[in-house]
């Protein structure tokens, strides 16, 4: 695997500029998974082996007896923030490559943070806007390159079909010949789709898990709606239209495909707010009038979302006026 190929190129670069001065090997994996995900522990225990298995290898390839003037470090950085694009997993690496004094920094070629889809800008160009230099370690397999078309698999193929077919079925007035047409459509969305569904191979449990708490969120959702639409009521029906638009910015507390398409969807669902464009954990959003952003900035309906996919324990982060991600509107 080209991660082997790297570290062994790496070391070989370092020994041999470690004869003209100290040499200080930093090998550091960006966590794929936030500190409060249920699935943590274990993909943050995958990390650490890999870099364990890193110092094997550096051992391996130095005889056992590094260089007096060869020192190793290893880390797994990110745990505690919201990462999605390249440009987030370069700024976390510029960080630390900052506050390490490292001047040098050598990629995997086959690493891709975050699944990153294709229209994205590669790591190697984000990581330019710093000043280390930046190159990918020149590796004797060809490497992967992320596709639009990834891999599809069992998991992939079966969670389409499923949200699939309830989705049709849910629109249809489940007639016998509607489960024949649901079924067919959804076998079509499952082969055209499935292979660029997911960045990653999607868990049976946790989308199950996911699914249960949406049937509790739907509600919570629903209520929401409703109050928000007797507060325009309010607002459209009052002699002095007592509206204050105005476009803010929120920095959510999400991450992943689904939760940050769901909380936008929300946002819009719920009458007073629009979002108009998701960057990141950036969402733009026009409010109609000041008490839309209040309840937009309490954060209600994010917490709601974080519940949905990451469970109970992420539900308790605090809110986005709390964490000062309201656009400056407070201290934070």
């Amino acid at each position: 695997m080209t991660v082997r190929n790297t570290v062994a190129y790496v070391v070989d670069v370092a020994t041999a500029a470690a004869e003209d001065r100290p040499v200080e090997l930093h090998f550091v994996d960006v966590a794929s998974t936030r500190a409060v995900d249920p699935d943590a522990p274990e993909e943050l225990a995958a990390a650490s082996d890999l870099l364990e298995r890193v110092q094997a290898w550096v051992d391996e390839d130095t005889g056992g007896t590094p260089p007096a003037d060869l020192s190793v470090v290893t880390d797994v950085l990110g745990a505690n923030r919201y990462l999605f694009s390249p440009g987030d997993y370069a700024d976390v690496l510029l960080e630390y490559a900052a506050e390490s004094a490292i001047d040098r920094i050598v990629l995997d070629p086959e690493y891709s943070p975050g699944g990153a889809a294709p229209m994205l800008r590669p790591l190697t160009i984000e990581l330019s806007r710093g000043e280390p230099a930046v190159e990918e370690a020149p590796v004797d397999r060809r490497t992967e390159r992320t596709v639009l078309a990834r891999a599809a698999s069992l998991p992939k193929y079966l969670t389409v079909f499923g949200s699939s077919y309830l989705f049709y079925m849910l629109l249809s007035s489940w007639k016998p010949l509607d489960f024949f047409t649901g079924f067919l459509t959804a076998t079509l969305v499952a082969v055209l789709l499935a292979p660029v569904a997911f960045s990653e191979q999607p868990s049976v449990r946790r989308v199950g898990k996911q699914l249960v708490r949406m049937v509790i969120y739907a509600p919570y959702l629903l209520k929401e709606i409703a109050v928000a639409n007797l507060q325009i009521a309010y607002v459209v029906l009052h002699p002095d239209l007592p509206i204050d638009p105005e476009v803010v910015e929120l920095r959510a507390a999400v991450w992943g495909d689904a939760a940050v398409t769901t909380l936008a969807n929300s946002i819009t669902l719920t009458p007073g707010t629009l979002t108009i464009s998701v960057s990141d954990r950036a969402f733009d959003i026009h409010s109609l009038t000041a008490g839309s952003r209040e309840d937009l900035f309490d954060g209600g309906l994010e917490r709601a979302v974080r519940f949905v996919f990451y469970g109970r324990e992420a539900a308790a982060i605090a809110t986005p006026r709390e964490r000062g991600d309201d656009g400056g509107r407070s201290d934070g």
